[in-house]
């Protein structure tokens, strides 16, 4: 700690000393003409014409002797060498040369030029401060092996620190940076397909006076001009639901989406959901949009629809199998739950260690008995449909069997990664349905729909025929990217409070 105080002082006292030589390390502008991915592509050019050119980054390598110095300038497409030489720049520029520290952002101008060992670098004549860094970063370590790679060793490695400082996490490690980058192809594909199938983006309320759209307990806050209870959203569905009302036909929504619920590998109490509705489909259409969307998005993410998961390949390519919720309890765990009683089912998730809170209905039954026993086993992708009616009150009755609805939620990686419904559009049935959650929640049962008149009063005056789906954006990218927690690739993720 005594160190980074030392440290911290001297980069004041350096600032000091730029306002004595009247240089000003905050600059409103620097005219940036290359990036470091532009030098490198036409190399040849650049190294033949000694043309002119001004290049900005973060200072990552830093090594000073004399009246030469070379340093490493990073910016967002990856670093470059630069020379500064004393009887290049001038002896006022060289003075700012000595004052740099690692971590400050620099400007140079000059042109392109290899060290006698190789290295294309730049050759500068002028060199500007454009952000003196007070703050010291932690410096990584490099060694050079016996054929000449250098490797680094990080020290920024605090998992607790690296999130609650994303900005030095990003700037440090081109890993981390490269996951966010991903991570913006892979929404910008997901969009453009969206588009091409003539669905149109819209935004629905964050602070809603009913909290709706899925099985979860929500966050509460209070409005004082209006002196009124509102709930941060847990899903978009509903209003998602009022725009099919509103003839919008096909409609999709990027949402932050706020559930008060636990924190872990998977799961954050702030998370992206996607959520998408056609009208005139069901469930069966939007499995074929899925399944696209993922093999879509894995393309964007890694150029083939195989990813490496933690050692295990996964392949996105559509179409995906699909399995009802019986045949897969059948087919993976040998339950035939057809044939079991009410008290078979008590006795195995007794023996399973499940329990369901509220009243005892058959269906989450079997649904707790499939997250027991089948969902780790799904590593490829795989579509798992019609489940037991109990599962939502949002969700049209099966066309052949009455006891379940038509439902699907996919599977990889032994991780749930969406929901879809053929969409309930029976008003009076949805009253009912969704008044026996409000009944069941009363009873004991934690996460269940509240009733919402207004989102009956939309559909009593007409919602067609309508699929749509839903799912976390944080969870694809985690199996596109290779990450092992929610929290690697969201920016900023919650933290608790420093002790």
């Amino acid at each position: 700690m005594q160190e980074m105080n030392d440290q911290y002082k001297a980069r004041l006292d350096k600032l000091s000393k730029f306002k004595e030589m009247g240089v000003n390390p905050y600059p409103h502008k620097f005219d940036r003409t290359h990036t470091s991915e532009l030098l490198r592509e036409k190399k040849e050019e650049f190294l033949k014409s000694e043309e002119k050119i001004a290049f900005a980054g973060r200072v990552v390598r830093y090594n000073r002797k004399g009246k030469l110095c070379f340093m490493h300038l990073k910016d967002r497409y990856g670093r470059l060498q630069v020379v500064c030489a004393k009887d290049l720049v001038g002896e006022s520029d060289y003075e700012i040369v000595k004052m740099i520290d690692f971590g400050d952002i620099v400007g140079v101008t000059g042109s392109m030029m290899e060290t006698h060992t190789g290295e294309y670098s730049v050759k500068a004549d002028k060199i500007e401060m454009l952000a003196k860094a007070i703050r010291p970063l932690p410096v990584p370590k490099e060694i050079v092996d016996e054929n000449g790679n250098k490797k680094v060793f990080n020290e920024f490695k605090d998992v607790d620190t690296r999130y609650r400082e994303r900005y030095i996490d990003m700037a440090l490690n081109d890993d981390v940076r490269e996951v966010f980058l991903k991570r913006s192809r892979i929404l910008q594909a997901i969009r453009e397909y969206l588009l091409e199938n003539k669905f149109i983006e819209v935004e629905t309320p964050t602070l809603q006076p009913i909290y709706g759209g899925a099985n979860a307990r929500p966050f509460t806050t209070h409005h004082n001009a209006a002196d009124m209870t509102l709930y941060l959203r847990v899903a978009p569905e509903l209003y998602l639901k009022r725009c099919i009302v509103g003839g919008m036909e096909r409609v999709f929504e990027f949402s932050k989406n706020f559930r008060n619920e636990g924190m872990d590998r998977t799961h954050s109490p702030e998370f992206t959901g996607l959520e998408f509705y056609q009208a005139y489909a069901d469930y069966n259409d939007m499995m074929v949009h899925f399944e696209n969307i993922y093999e879509r998005a894995a393309i964007a993410a890694t150029g083939s629809t195989k990813v490496n998961y933690q050692g295990t390949e996964i392949d996105f390519k559509a179409p995906w199998p699909r399995l009802s919720m019986y045949d897969a309890l059948k087919q993976y765990a040998n339950y035939d739950v057809t044939a079991m009683s009410d008290d078979d089912l008590k006795r195995e998730l007794e023996k399973l260690g499940g329990k369901m809170d509220g009243e005892w209905i058959r269906g989450r039954a079997i649904i707790e008995l499939f997250e027991l026993t089948v969902e780790k086993k799904l590593v490829q992708p795989t579509f798992i449909t019609d489940m037991p009616k109990e599962s939502t009150p949002l969700c049209k009755s099966h066309r052949l069997n009455p006891d379940l609805i038509e439902q699907f939620e996919p599977y990889a990686n032994g991780w749930e990664l969406g929901n879809a419904y053929t969409e309930l559009n029976d008003p009076v049935r949805q009253r009912e349905l969704l008044e026996d959650q409000v009944r069941r929640g009363r009873g004991g049962e934690g996460e269940t729909h509240p009733m919402d008149e207004n989102f009956i009063d939309a559909i009593e005056s007409g919602l067609p025929p309508t699929g749509g789906v839903g799912f976390g954006i944080d969870r694809m990218v985690m199996l596109l990217t290779n990450q092992q927690t929610i929290r690697d690739v969201i920016l900023f993720p919650l933290m608790k409070p420093e002790v």
